[in-house]
């Protein structure tokens, strides 16, 4: 072949290159675009619909009943009620997940049945929230309880939570490296107190990471609370009859066609969205700050 025809051929070759890479990146722009323009509409609506409907009353005043004056009654017990189910949920999935993580992760190589666990903490993770629910209720509401209970939500709640802190548990102690293992046994202390005193200390930012996660993962489910706890429109402390939540009063209120309702089920959207913004972005610049500290 001749160098002129040589070189005309790699120039052709240069410039479809370079027009096919322009337009990935064209697509690929248009599509977070997009994407972005949908979650800044998103958050414009509930900001301007849920911001105009806060008061004192919101944090201080119950539910209100149907056909009540716009303005009146709170979400007071919601509110207690989703953080009582998503503390006991989180307390459950904290021991759990991080127990577990630090199985596979430590003593799970080369083990089958690790293998196993991993294969079904995968399957969970990407698991409906609404056939947890329906599972909790099969087992706890059906035929142990009897009947809807905060217990049987914070349940279903610390089943969504778990998978994610075992994961994130596992991939954090997975990370550290074996010198604090190998120097921590050289100095005579077992393997078990190794990893309490040293790799879980080393990992306490990934592991305080994990439960933000699964706390942001929980917060606004719907599904498995109606199948669980159902709701309850008075303020309830007792784990065993049913209790009122964010999202279950979102549900409700939101398809009434009671004006006031429909302004608490804006008021408690918003609220959700705000936990749960918070807790990604406190996750992120936890994880940031810790692989920046490595």
């Amino acid at each position: 072949m001749a160098p002129g025809t040589h070189s005309v051929a790699s120039s052709s070759r240069h410039a479809r290159r370079k027009l096919i890479n322009y337009i990935f990146v064209g697509l690929t722009s248009i599509a977070t675009l997009i994407a972005l323009t949908a979650l800044v509409m998103i958050l414009w609506t509930l900001v301007a619909k849920g911001f105009g409907g806060i008061n004192a009353g919101i944090f201080t005043q119950d539910q209100p009943g149907g056909g009540s004056n716009l303005g009146d009654g709170g979400l007071r017990n919601a509110l207690i009620g989703s953080v009582i189910m998503c503390a006991i949920g989180m307390v459950i999935a904290l021991v759990i997940g991080i127990l577990s993580g630090t199985w596979l992760a430590e003593y799970g190589d080369g083990n089958k049945l690790a293998s196993v666990v991993r294969f079904i903490n995968d399957v969970l993770l990407s698991a409906p929230s609404i056939l947890v629910g329906l599972f909790v209720y099969e087992c706890l509401v059906s035929h142990v309880l009897g009947h809807f209970s905060a217990i049987a939500g914070a349940a279903a709640l610390a089943f969504l939570a778990t998978p994610i802190v075992t994961r994130t548990t596992e991939d954090i102690l997975r990370l550290q490296p074996n010198q604090l293992r190998e120097a921590g046994m050289a100095l005579g202390a077992g393997r078990g107190l190794v990893i309490r005193a040293i790799i879980w200390k080393a990992s306490r930012t990934g592991l305080v990471t994990g439960g933000l996660l699964g706390f942001a993962r929980i917060s606004g489910e719907t599904a498995p609370l109606l199948f669980t706890a159902l709701g309850n429109p008075f303020m309830s402390f007792s784990l065993s009859q049913p209790m009122a939540s964010l999202p279950t009063t979102i549900f409700q209120f939101a398809l009434s066609a009671d004006d006031n309702w429909r302004r608490l089920a804006w008021v408690a959207a918003l609220i959700i969205a705000t936990f749960v913004l918070s807790a990604n972005i406190i996750g992120r610049a936890l994880a940031a700050r810790g692989s920046s500290s490595k």
